[in-house]
């Protein structure tokens, strides 16, 4: 508590949440619970067939495990609290919660942007150079590739917060939001928030920048090997290979850059809690459904789970 006491007069915050009317509360927080636990049993489960599955401890499902865990995680960051919105006068969470909140939420969502460009790096040596694979992306090459993500994670995290708690916050607690995010927290500043602006656009940019640059070169390098591939059957099994991380990067980063990247004057806060719900509810509960659904492995190892479950 030394901390609130030195930066701030607030002990803690109120959360908006998604709406004030009262005849939607109890419509969303069924869908937001539907969603949050479609999000558990896709990310829970996928993570258990990837585990118990030997032909499945490969580099490309190594990294899917690991994003898998991430969704599981930043999801329970975010979505318990945001139900509470629903069920509640008054959605309270204290200064220190709310600061962990955002320090975990930072981590784990930086975190992701990271592993899906690890995982386009992956997609570009199996395609482009499959006689080195296996070298390429050894066991300790994939460990050192996800040392990278959650120190980069854990770095952003770790800017974003002790930024945060270096603000004032006074008399008006309210969050306009379902979450202690970045963008409402600085409305609630009445200190100089521009030094948090500048973090903002520094780090964003570089964990926007960097991750997209790495999906854009893998896929041109990519799309440019398939092209050379003469049979039509190796095109489209090429194609099929990269199109569920392709619908995955794009609405992952779509409605992030949406969020961060542009003038808060020119997204009013309403449109910025429908892009958050993009990439904090949506994205973690569609991962496991497009990664299953579109890939011929993850479905042959839940036939051959079910059917020993069945036999036993």
């Amino acid at each position: 508590m030394r901390m609130v006491a030195e930066n701030s007069s607030v002990t803690e915050f109120i959360l908006a949440g998604l709406t004030n009317q009262p005849e939607l509360q109890s419509p969303l927080f069924f869908l937001f619970l539907g969603f949050y636990m479609v999000t558990m049993l896709g990310n829970l489960g996928l993570i258990t067939l990837i585990g118990l599955n030997s032909h499945l401890h490969t580099p490309m499902y190594f990294l899917l495990y690991n994003l898998s865990f991430i969704d599981l995680c930043y999801s329970t960051v975010i979505t318990p609290k945001m139900l509470m919105s629903f069920v509640s006068k008054k959605n309270i969470i204290s200064y220190a919660g709310c600061m962990t909140q955002l320090f975990f939420f930072l981590f784990f969502v930086i975190s992701e942007s990271f592993i899906l460009s690890a995982m386009a790096y992956d997609r570009y040596v199996a395609i482009c150079n499959p006689l080195v694979y296996t070298v390429t992306m050894s066991p300790h090459v994939c460990l050192l590739l996800l040392l990278g993500v959650y120190v980069m994670g854990f770095a952003g995290a770790m800017a974003h917060t002790a930024c945060m708690v270096r603000l004032t916050f006074c008399a008006n607690n309210l969050i306009d939001h379902y979450m202690c995010d970045i963008l409402p927290l600085l409305e609630r500043s009445c200190s100089s928030t521009y030094v948090n602006e500048m973090v903002v656009f520094v780090v964003v940019g570089i964990d926007i920048g960097v991750p997209t640059v790495t999906i854009f070169i893998s896929y041109a390098l990519i799309l440019s090997s398939i092209l050379r591939i003469r049979s039509t059957e190796g095109r489209s099994k090429a194609f099929r290979t990269c199109s569920s991380h392709i619908i995955v990067v794009s609405l992952f980063f779509g409605s992030g850059a949406f969020m961060y990247l542009k003038p808060s004057s020119l997204l009013p806060m309403n449109q910025g809690k429908v892009s958050s719900l993009f990439y904090t509810i949506v994205v973690p509960m569609l991962n496991p459904l497009i990664y299953s659904l579109r890939n011929k492995d993850v479905k042959v190892a839940l036939k051959k789970s079910l059917s020993k479950k069945s036999f036993s």
